[in-house]
Protein backbone atom coordinates (compact mmCIF):
# COMPACT_ATOMS: atom_id res chain seq x y z
CA UNK A 1 0.00 0.00 0.00
CA UNK A 2 1.58 3.67 -0.97
CA UNK A 3 0.72 4.82 3.21
CA UNK A 4 4.16 3.44 4.13
CA UNK A 5 6.55 5.41 5.72
CA UNK A 6 9.43 7.00 3.70
CA UNK A 7 13.40 6.88 4.39
CA UNK A 8 14.35 8.84 7.49
CA UNK A 9 16.80 11.35 4.62
CA UNK A 10 17.03 14.48 5.31
CA UNK A 11 16.49 15.88 2.00
CA UNK A 12 13.24 16.80 0.60
CA UNK A 13 13.57 16.59 -3.30
CA UNK A 14 10.84 16.25 -6.20
CA UNK A 15 10.53 12.51 -5.65
CA UNK A 16 9.92 12.75 -2.09
CA UNK A 17 6.93 15.62 -2.29
CA UNK A 18 5.65 13.49 -5.41
CA UNK A 19 5.50 10.79 -2.74
CA UNK A 20 3.61 12.81 -0.08
CA UNK A 21 0.95 13.47 -3.01
CA UNK A 22 0.49 10.32 -3.31
CA UNK A 23 0.38 9.60 -0.25
CA UNK A 24 -2.55 12.00 1.09
CA UNK A 25 -4.51 11.21 -2.26
CA UNK A 26 -4.27 7.32 -1.51
CA UNK A 27 -5.49 8.56 2.28
CA UNK A 28 -8.61 10.78 0.62
CA UNK A 29 -9.78 7.74 -1.10
CA UNK A 30 -9.45 5.14 1.53
CA UNK A 31 -11.69 7.86 3.51
CA UNK A 32 -13.70 7.55 0.80
CA UNK A 33 -14.22 4.06 0.12
CA UNK A 34 -14.70 3.66 3.93
CA UNK A 35 -17.53 6.61 3.79
CA UNK A 36 -19.36 4.93 0.68
CA UNK A 37 -19.75 1.65 2.51
CA UNK A 38 -20.51 2.81 5.85
CA UNK A 39 -17.38 1.76 7.62
CA UNK A 40 -15.61 5.06 8.40
CA UNK A 41 -15.73 5.43 11.93
CA UNK A 42 -15.07 1.10 12.22
CA UNK A 43 -12.16 1.69 10.70
CA UNK A 44 -11.06 4.10 13.28
CA UNK A 45 -7.73 2.01 14.21
CA UNK A 46 -6.83 1.98 10.05
CA UNK A 47 -7.83 5.69 10.39
CA UNK A 48 -5.15 6.71 13.20
CA UNK A 49 -2.41 4.66 11.53
CA UNK A 50 -3.11 6.10 7.81
CA UNK A 51 -3.53 9.64 9.35
CA UNK A 52 -0.13 9.55 11.10
CA UNK A 53 1.90 8.31 8.71
CA UNK A 54 0.53 11.14 6.36
CA UNK A 55 0.73 13.69 9.64
CA UNK A 56 4.64 12.17 10.12
CA UNK A 57 5.58 13.00 6.54
CA UNK A 58 2.95 16.87 6.32
CA UNK A 59 5.32 17.63 9.14
CA UNK A 60 8.78 16.75 7.37
CA UNK A 61 7.52 18.58 4.40
CA UNK A 62 6.75 21.78 6.47
CA UNK A 63 10.30 21.82 7.50
CA UNK A 64 12.12 20.98 4.39
CA UNK A 65 13.23 24.05 4.29
CA UNK A 66 15.88 23.34 7.30
CA UNK A 67 17.26 20.28 5.59
CA UNK A 68 20.20 20.53 3.72
CA UNK A 69 19.97 19.19 0.03
CA UNK A 70 23.37 17.96 -1.00
CA UNK A 71 24.06 21.38 -3.08
CA UNK A 72 23.57 23.52 0.19
CA UNK A 73 25.51 21.52 2.17
CA UNK A 74 28.51 21.07 -0.18
CA UNK A 75 28.27 25.19 -0.59
CA UNK A 76 28.20 25.44 3.04
CA UNK A 77 31.30 23.17 3.15
CA UNK A 78 33.06 25.43 0.50
CA UNK A 79 32.06 28.34 3.21
CA UNK A 80 33.22 27.07 6.06
CA UNK A 81 36.46 25.99 4.61
CA UNK A 82 36.96 29.40 3.19
CA UNK A 83 35.95 30.62 6.43
CA UNK A 84 38.75 28.62 8.04
CA UNK A 85 41.86 28.73 5.79
CA UNK A 86 41.37 32.72 5.37
CA UNK A 87 43.69 34.41 7.48
CA UNK A 88 43.02 36.74 10.41
CA UNK A 89 42.79 40.23 9.92
CA UNK A 90 45.67 42.25 12.31
CA UNK A 91 43.75 42.87 15.98
CA UNK A 92 41.25 46.26 15.40
CA UNK A 93 41.21 46.27 11.58
CA UNK A 94 37.79 44.05 11.34
CA UNK A 95 35.84 46.03 13.72
CA UNK A 96 33.70 47.53 11.12
CA UNK A 97 33.40 44.91 9.03
CA UNK A 98 30.22 43.67 10.22
CA UNK A 99 30.67 40.01 8.25
CA UNK A 100 33.43 39.30 10.14
CA UNK A 101 32.62 40.38 13.85
CA UNK A 102 32.14 37.32 16.00
CA UNK A 103 29.47 36.89 18.67
CA UNK A 104 30.97 35.01 21.51
CA UNK A 105 27.71 36.21 23.94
Amino acid sequence: MLLSGVTGDETYGPERAEHLVALLRALAARIGALDRRGRLLAATPELLRLLGTARSELFHYEVRLTYDTPEIAESRRIVEDATRSAPEPPFGEDEDLPWTRRDDG
